[in-house]
């Protein structure tokens, strides 16, 4: 068999040996995502995006006339799992590795591929992450291979704390509730630093276990006693669901201000109780006008739903990665990961909520962010309810900016 496969191939003219070898080696793209257990609903959300935007892509072509493989691992919650999956991606010849649900699994991720790179130059891999927002993972744990197309917790809590205030909901009184991790810290720590731009007091902060915690009525009840006119947290899926339910039984009266208000389930579990709470997020249809709506019509089309909670942050961050590979051209039927990586840097996207750039001094996605408020005047409704979120302010890219770390020293291939 080996020999009459050596004669056809003498047979065959260069150009179609030249077409077959450009098309050899197709991109693989590994997504690492929690797909199981307590906080399998956010993982599942950043698995729907990252499937809208591959499909979208390889619709379109793909990359080199071929469709690029998708292929999931559930690293079930947890670095020493999201280290092994990764292991097993670069053992099925992944090149690109996509995650988001969780800091402490991207810190682990971002670690694992910068040591890999330095060990097998020429066979690097690159983290995209969708949604790990530890300032750490563009300060001190920044890295050519890593690129954060989300946001950060200084730049959600300026844009949150600014549009509170200007709505004239922020109050004086602030209470601080987190979850303690990386996230949460940089959460706690960004809600203290815009104190004086918000003109508030944190009267108390509380930093809590991570998705352990079944009852949150204690810490409802702690915030009551404490007065504070409004809750700021950047607690996510388990841990925010829990909390939106014991403020719901309690009749909890201080307003929230929230980075994940919108994930499914949130709404619906406050009741009435939501109205009147913010959440700052990367896309809100009303605000994003006509461009807003066909994505939502598309996205609904393909996905069986409307893209909401961090599913439109990673549909735009995959949006700027094709866009990347497009402007990447293959080497010996290949993708240069490094040539690919140089690309994304300057890439710019326009998203329905408008552009997106990627800061190459640390691998900070510049994006537009928008502040929305639970109102039943919402013109789409979320969890099947009467209520939705009406945008209050929509923030250029430019806006809420803030400066790279200084502990970001970024070492660049060559």
């Amino acid at each position: 068999m080996t020999v009459v496969r050596q004669l056809v191939r003498a047979a065959l003219p260069a150009s179609l040996l030249l077409a077959a070898a450009a098309q050899a080696a197709p991109v693989k793209i590994g997504m690492v995502e929690t797909l199981s257990g307590p906080q399998a609903s956010s993982g599942q959300a950043y698995r729907a995006g990252v499937r809208y935007a591959i499909d979208k892509f390889n619709a379109s072509g793909g990359w080199n006339g071929e469709p690029v493989q998708l292929i999931e691992y559930d690293n079930q919650g947890g670095p020493a799992g999201a280290s092994e999956k990764l292991k097993a991606a670069v053992a099925d010849g992944v090149q690109i590795i996509v995650q988001g649900s969780s800091s402490a699994i991207g810190g682990q991720i971002t670690e694992d591929v910068r040591k890999y790179n330095l060990r097998n130059p020429g066979k690097e891999v690159v983290y995209i992450n969708v949604g790990a927002e530890a300032l750490e993972l563009t300060g001190e744990k920044c890295n050519f291979y890593h690129f954060r197309f989300a946001g950060n917790a200084q730049i959600r809590a300026k844009a949150l704390v600014q549009a509170m205030k200007e709505a004239k909901a922020l109050g004086t009184k602030v209470y601080s509730i987190n979850q303690n991790y990386s996230w949460g810290q940089d959460m706690e720590q960004a809600i203290v630093d815009n104190a004086g731009a918000g003109g508030y007091q944190v009267v108390d902060k509380t930093l809590h276990d991570v998705n352990k915690i079944q009852d949150f009525a204690p810490y409802v009840s702690k915030i009551s006693a404490s007065g504070a006119e409004t809750v700021m947290t950047g607690n996510w899926s388990n841990d925010l669901l829990l909390m939106m339910k014991a403020a719901k039984a309690t009749g909890l009266k201080a307003r929230f201000g929230t980075v994940y208000l919108d994930q499914p389930g949130n709404v619906s579990n406050a009741g009435d109780l939501a109205i009147g709470n913010f959440v700052v997020h990367a896309f809100n249809p009303e605000a994003a006008g006509a461009a807003g709506e066909r994505f939502v019509a598309d996205y609904t089309a393909k996905i069986g739903h409307a893209p909401v909670f961090v599913e439109p942050q990673t549909v735009f961050g995959l949006d700027m990665v094709t866009d990347a590979l497009k402007r990447t051209r293959p080497v010996g039927g290949a993708l240069d990961v490094n040539a690919f990586a140089k690309a994304l840097e300057t890439g710019k996207f326009m998203t329905p909520m408008g552009e997106m750039s990627m800061r190459a001094a640390d691998h900070q996605v510049q994006m537009p962010l928008v502040v929305s408020v639970v109102s039943k005047d919402a013109k789409y409704k979320a969890d099947g309810t009467d209520m939705g979120f009406k945008p209050v302010k929509v923030f250029s890219a430019e806006a809420i900016s803030v400066p790279a770390q200084a502990s970001c020293k970024m070492q660049r291939p060559g």
